[in-house]
């Protein structure tokens, strides 16, 4: 199964935990936006879009303004093939890092459940979106929540470089998608055993 790693502005810089994850594993890709300091909801969707219909049933890993924009993917293409998704410190685009150019295009975040299995983790420090907002974002889009802690951005300057523990999250989602998908199929064969 590929993983897609999706960073927020500007990048994940090599020491980040999205960018060691890509090196350290098997079958894990970056969805590459043509200009990470300058993002246009509109060009980023593409992009993502892109790479999740070359990878169909791609579990999606994004951090910052990349969870933000898994959501609004979700939203705009529920035809798409999303295997589940770890939304790690989502951005609320309508802090003020709005001010950014373009990351006021990414408001408001969409309030549509998911149609695949999602985890969100959530700092009680991040300077980019309250942690109670966090947990009403995820309790909509019927994601599971996770407290990370006092852990600011969940990025290498609050020192998450390796995350040990998002991998055991990145696990966790696996693992409930492999169910997901045993069930699916246990549900066909029956189905058709019943005609």
């Amino acid at each position: 199964m590929t993983v897609l790693i999706v960073p927020g502005l500007y990048n994940s810089e090599p020491a980040h935990w999205q960018s060691r994850w890509e090196t350290e594993l098997d079958h894990v890709e970056r969805v590459e936006q043509r200009d990470w300091d300058a993002p246009d909801l509109d060009e980023w969707i593409a992009a993502l879009r892109g790479h999740v219909a070359r990878r169909p049933g791609a579990i999606l890993v994004g951090h910052s303004l990349g969870a933000t924009l898994i959501a609004h993917l979700a939203a705009r293409h529920p035809e798409l093939a999303i295997g589940g998704a770890l939304l790690v410190a989502p951005a609320d685009p309508e802090l003020r890092i709005s001010r950014i150019r373009g990351i006021a295009s990414f408001g408001p975040l969409p309030d549509e459940p998911f149609s695949f299995p999602a985890i969100v983790v959530a700092s009680r420090t991040d300077p980019y979106m309250a942690q109670d907002r966090a947990h009403v974002i995820a309790n909509m889009w019927e994601a599971a929540f996770v407290d990370a802690g006092d852990a600011g951005h969940i990025n290498v300057a609050s020192g998450h470089g390796g995350w040990p523990e998002g991998l055991r999250l990145l696990d966790q989602l696996l693992v409930r998608r492999r169910a997901l998908q045993a069930t699916s199929a246990l549900n066909t064969t029956l189905a058709s055993r019943s005609h």
